[in-house]
């Protein structure tokens, strides 16, 4: 195979969703994997760098970086997590000297407020996205939070 050709099917292969590909031809064969952004190429190639490819190898160098595997925790808490829909600042109640929105314990609607995020000078409300009782409060007032950072877990 050219090696134009050979950097075309690689370019094709990242743009792809493609997890496995094998291609034989003259006695020559490539096998091409993609799993999390990372492309594998093996087989009777020669040793030189491809481009954007630092962990490309010879056959029986073959380098593959396999996802972080994450173990499920067996004793997760029950309920649903509600986590903040963007970065910023965690306020539970309407104002300082308001009562909070909510508090461990209290039963909550879907689409009720929990809180407020604000962002960028914007007030963002936080709304349960279940009904049920307010189980855990993960944070506290006046606290930055993180995007997909766990906020309350509703059960």
């Amino acid at each position: 195979m050219e090696f134009e050709n050979l950097l075309t099917l690689i370019k094709t292969v990242s743009d792809s969703e493609l997890t496995e590909f094998s291609y034989e031809e003259n006695g020559s064969s490539i096998h091409l994997k993609k799993k999390k952004e990372t492309v594998v190429v093996a087989g009777n190639v020669s040793d030189a760098p491809v481009m954007g490819f630092e962990d490309t190898r010879v056959a029986g160098n073959t380098v593959r970086k396999e996802p972080d595997i994450v173990q499920q925790k067996s004793d997760e808490p029950e309920g649903q997590i509600v986590k903040s829909p963007l970065v910023g600042t965690f306020y539970a109640a309407p104002s300082e000297d308001a009562e909070p929105f909510v508090s461990v314990g209290d039963q909550v609607k879907k689409g009720q407020t929990l809180a407020i995020v604000e962002a960028m000078k914007l007030m963002n409300e936080i709304e349960s996205d279940f009904d049920g009782k307010v189980a855990e409060i993960y944070v506290e007032n006046g606290q930055a939070v993180e995007y997909g950072q766990p906020l309350f877990r509703i059960v």
